[in-house]
C-alpha cells in the first residue's frame, strides 16, 4: 500500500460494500456487487451496481459511489473496496471504472483496491 490507510479503514471499507451490495439492482444477472471508496479526507461513500434491461445504461457499483462522494464535494480518492457475494474468487474494477476511479486520484499516487467476497467477509 502506498498510503497510511489503517486495517480498521479496510474493514470498515468492506463492510461499507458488503452493506451496499445488499442493495444491488441486479434482476438480469443476479451478480450483486457492493463498493465503496475512501477519500483523502477519510469520508467513505458506498454504492451497489443497478442493472438495465438493455445492458449498456448499467452502472458499476465503484462509479455509483464515486458519483455519490464526487456530488458531495469530494473529488480525492484514495481507496477502493469491490465485493461480490456470488463468486469463488475475488472481483475486480472494470476498465470503465478503473478509468473514471483514475479521474478523481492523485496521478502521483496508486489507488489502493481492496477486492472480498463474501466468503471471506460475510
Amino acid at each position: 500500500m502506498t498510503k497510511n490507510i489503517s486495517n480498521v479503514q479496510i474493514k470498515n471499507l468492506i463492510k461499507k460494500a458488503s452493506d451496499a451490495r445488499n442493495f444491488s439492482y441486479s434482476p438480469y444477472s443476479n451478480f450483486k456487487v457492493g463498493s465503496a471508496i475512501l477519500t483523502s479526507e477519510g469520508e467513505i461513500f458506498s454504492g451497489c451496481n443497478v442493472e438495465n434491461s438493455c445492458f449498456s445504461p448499467t452502472i458499476c457499483a465503484e462509479r455509483v459511489a464515486l458519483t455519490k462522494a464526487v456530488s458531495e464535494g469530494y473529488e480525492d480518492v484514495i481507496a477502493c473496496a469491490v465485493l461480490a457475494e456470488n463468486l469463488n474468487s475475488l472481483v475486480y474494477p472494470c476498465g470503465v471504472c478503473r478509468q473514471v476511479l483514475a479521474e478523481f486520484t492523485d496521478s502521483s499516487k496508486d489507488l489502493d483496491i481492496f477486492c472480498s467476497t463474501i466468503f471471506f467477509f460475510g
